[in-house]
């Protein structure tokens, strides 16, 4: 989601009825992303995996939530390298030692599962392997910080903290958001902390759903856009490797519920 100004905030609170919807939801994004884990490998297109991922999609009964959205043009995201979100696939050919960032959105029954993986093809460097621990650790931290009566900056900071002590560059122009009927919903959900967002830094209610994603770059955290197919694809600024991990969450009383696990 791109950060943007907030004029107001409107959070709905879904009942134990659409948590369950959404944990279905949820499931089926997870076992599409089990399904591109067995698929990747030296040759595969990235067309390939939109093709294979959107027919596991319509087959398991949801629609896949991206293709379409202001004009996107496939079923998943599929972020090459540099690439840190809303790649296109194409016919570009995987090869060993790439990293590609995989983000799969569905919608079940009216409700979204949004979720996100950085994959290794075959082996890959050092400091690409160390990229994507940190940055799944990073996730793993902001949702253990979503707790009731928590605020959004406890998902931030903790994000922040573990991101930034390992030298990474934490991206800042996009951020996590609400998730339920639509796939982006208040509130915004940013991987680091600024004084000037305490207009909507909420705190956390059990019944928010949230989807977290840390997106963090080998070097700097600046980014740049190009146009392909009528979309702008965000990259780092100076071509370092970058790597993005999301979750669908729900907040409740006894901790948080990650939505988006096989099932």
């Amino acid at each position: 989601m791109i950060l943007r100004a907030i004029l107001f905030i409107m959070i709905t609170r879904k009942s134990p009825r659409e948590i369950e919807i959404m944990k279905k939801a949820g499931s089926i994004v997870a076992n599409a992303h089990l399904l591109i884990q067995s698929l990747i490998k030296p040759g595969v297109t990235l067309k390939k995996l939109d093709d294979e991922t959107e027919s596991f999609i319509r087959k398991n009964g949801a629609i896949p939530v991206f293709k379409g959205y202001r004009g996107f043009p496939a079923s998943i995201c599929a972020s090459l390298n540099e690439e840190i979100v809303h790649g296109i696939p194409d016919n570009r050919k995987l090869k060993p030692g790439d990293i590609l960032s995989v983000d799969i959105g569905v919608k079940y029954l009216g409700y979204v599962g949004d979720c996100a993986n950085t994959y290794p093809v075959e082996e890959v460097s050092p400091e690409a392997s160390k990229l994507l621990k940190i940055c799944k650790e990073c996730l793993h931290r902001g949702i253990a910080a979503a707790l009731a009566n928590n605020r959004i900056s406890d998902i931030a900071k903790a994000v922040q903290e573990h991101a930034e002590a390992n030298g990474y560059g934490i991206v800042r122009d996009y951020t996590g958001h609400g998730v339920g009927r639509e796939m982006h919903e208040d509130p915004q959900v940013p991987n680091y902390v600024d004084p000037s967002w305490r207009a909507f830094d909420v705190k956390l209610k059990p019944g928010y759903c949230l989807a977290i994603e840390p997106m963090l770059n080998i070097g700097t955290y600046q980014t740049r856009t190009v146009r392909r197919k009528g979309w702008d694809i965000v990259l780092t600024k100076d071509n370092t490797l970058s790597a993005h991990f999301e979750h669908s969450i729900a907040i409740s009383e006894d901790g948080p519920i990650i939505l988006t696990l096989p099932r």
